[in-house]
């Protein structure tokens, strides 16, 4: 193999490892992580390594098939515009296919632990890829169709050893939903003249202004009950729910500043502090559990 051939081969690989975007899915397998521990599930077991492979595969499936949708789009943006797509590293071709592969072999494997599995990768698969990707260019509503899926995972490894759709992986859910507005608004502001150049409309009122800055801060307010609701209904103990408290006003901090400044540097704060928000409170809650 001659060194252009080689040169070829390896940006192939760059390409198809860059569509799924590891970054992400990593956030997603650490969620569908915690929601295994929460549930006790055996960490040495074939359940666990079926459902971080399927929910890598699953992740990195739906994100290559955003960015099929959005090839267009995306050499438009700054932020995306060498993205094996747009650079013609892939062509859509050999997307397409790989997406398929790996979508179909992380269902499989979701599969295998359990039907409600294989049903909740599906359903997150389907509605990030046809309902939410098409729907950015349309509405800022599309934001909350995307926290669905996007709340999947802990979701999905709290069923993934319980099977039972009860109150305890609904708690879940309904914790990493809220939290992707204040997390998702405060990216979408900081990269909102980025986001025009392809026309998508991604702040809740639209723009960087006073309603759009309201919402965030509102949202990031409703984190603080939010996160007391595993102590609530008896999941983890009270040494968590007053730690979740500290942490989620901690975050509520930079969402007040932005609102009474809205300056840029405060949403660059919140996104920052979101990364890390879900990771301790889901860690707390497992080191609490009751």
């Amino acid at each position: 193999m001659d060194s252009i051939t080689k040169l070829s081969f390896t940006l192939k690989i760059r390409g198809y490892i860059a569509l799924l975007k590891f970054r992400l899915s990593s956030l997603v397998v650490m969620s569908a992580f915690f929601g295994f521990l929460l549930a006790d599930g055996n960490l040495s077991s074939y359940v666990f390594l079926n459902l971080i492979l399927g929910g890598i595969l699953i992740t990195g499936s739906s994100n290559g098939f955003n960015q099929i949708i959005e090839h267009k789009t995306d050499e438009l943006m700054s932020r995306t515009f060498s993205r094996p797509l747009p650079s013609k590293v892939l062509s859509i071709a050999e997307a397409l296919i790989f997406c398929i592969l790996i979508g179909a072999l992380g269902l499989y494997l979701l599969a295998m632990i359990n039907f409600s599995s294989f049903i909740l990768g599906l359903l997150a698969m389907v509605i990030y890829a046809v309902i939410y990707t098409p729907l950015k260019k349309i509405t800022p509503f599309a934001v909350f169709i995307g926290a669905i899926p996007g709340s999947i995972p802990p979701l999905l490894g709290y069923i993934a050893v319980s099977n039972d759709f009860g109150l305890e992986p609904g708690i879940l859910f309904i914790v990493q939903f809220f939290w992707q507005f204040p997390h998702f608004w405060a990216l979408a502001w900081k990269l909102d003249d980025d986001y025009k150049k392809a026309g998508f409309r991604l702040l809740p009122s639209g723009d960087r202004n006073q309603k759009s800055a309201f919402q965030i801060m509102l949202y990031s307010a409703f984190l603080v009950p939010v996160s007391m609701l595993p102590w609530a209904s008896e999941m983890t103990g009270t040494w968590s729910m007053w730690s979740a408290v500290v942490v989620s006003l901690i975050m509520y901090y930079p969402s007040v500043k932005l609102y009474f400044t809205l300056d840029k540097k405060y949403a660059t704060q919140l996104m920052f502090m979101s990364f890390l928000y879900l990771p301790i409170l889901f860690a707390m809650y497992c080191f609490n559990q009751i």
